[in-house]
């Protein structure tokens, strides 16, 4: 069994058909690209696997279990997690608080021991502050625990939403566009950043992402899709010598 099985998944806006009939299967530990030209359809996908978006038809099973009709916190429960195209920090909070708002999945107070500080408030406290800063250390981030998220270089922004990401220790990652504004040298260490998740935390990674020479570089399989219907798939190679593919990126 897959740990990602999508089968036919469509969904519509009023007369747009926006994903049609896609299927995907991602095994355990895979590490896999999911790619087309703008407006294809891709972080609808992602918002369809995260609950942000209900399909319209089709299946989505993580581990055998169904995600469709889950809450986005439950699919997040359930070992899903997600960053965004654009990023979405806390930019007010730290580097570090930002990291342990993922970490609230998994470790939980009342209401009352964090108004007043109650009961296992601060053991909680004092774990959650080990654990995200072992998450921030993973991306050379452990140094700037007490800056602003805001105030750090935009590379690093992308870092640390990763590592937020990971606080909820997900069983799949989704990254759309982890390397969107990132110059050549900032996507190099990213493409080795992501490689270090993979081993390190275990986790199966589908990665949205336009920069052809990050996606042939880390990424073992492909799917391509194209006005929301799959044009390819396969290993880079395959796909990225596809006239098809290629053509629907040039549009010639």
């Amino acid at each position: 069994m897959a740990m990602l099985e999508v089968t036919e998944l469509g969904i519509s806006f009023g007369g747009l058909r926006a994903v049609d009939e896609l299927s995907m299967k991602i095994e355990e530990g895979g590490l896999v690209g999911l790619i087309g030209p703008n407006g294809a359809g891709k972080t609808t996908v992602f918002n369809m696997l995260t609950g942000v978006y209900r399909p319209t038809d089709g299946g989505i099973r993580l581990d055998g279990e169904n995600l469709i009709g889950k809450k986005p916190h439950e699919i997040c429960q359930m070992g899903v997690a997600r960053t965004f195209q654009n990023i979405r920090l806390f930019p007010k909070l730290t580097v570090l608080d930002n990291v342990k708002a993922g970490l609230h999945n998994k470790i939980t107070y009342t209401l009352a021991e964090s108004l007043f500080h109650l009961g296992s408030y601060r053991k909680k406290e004092t774990q959650m502050n080990e654990k995200a800063l072992d998450i921030l250390k993973v991306f050379d981030l452990d140094g700037m625990a007490d800056y602003k998220a805001a105030n750090l270089p935009y590379g690093k922004q992308r870092k640390l939403e990763i590592a937020r990401a990971l606080a909820t220790e997900p069983k799949l990652l989704l990254l759309d566009e982890p390397a969107a504004g990132m110059n050549p040298n900032e996507t190099a260490e990213l493409m080795e950043t992501i490689q270090l998740v993979r081993s390190k935390f275990g986790v199966t990674i589908l990665l949205i992402e336009h920069d052809m020479k990050l996606v042939s570089g880390i990424c073992e399989y492909l799917y391509v899709l194209n006005f929301g219907r799959e044009l390819a798939e396969g290993t880079p190679a395959e796909v990225l010598s596809n006239p098809e593919v290629v053509t629907a990126y040039l549009g010639e």
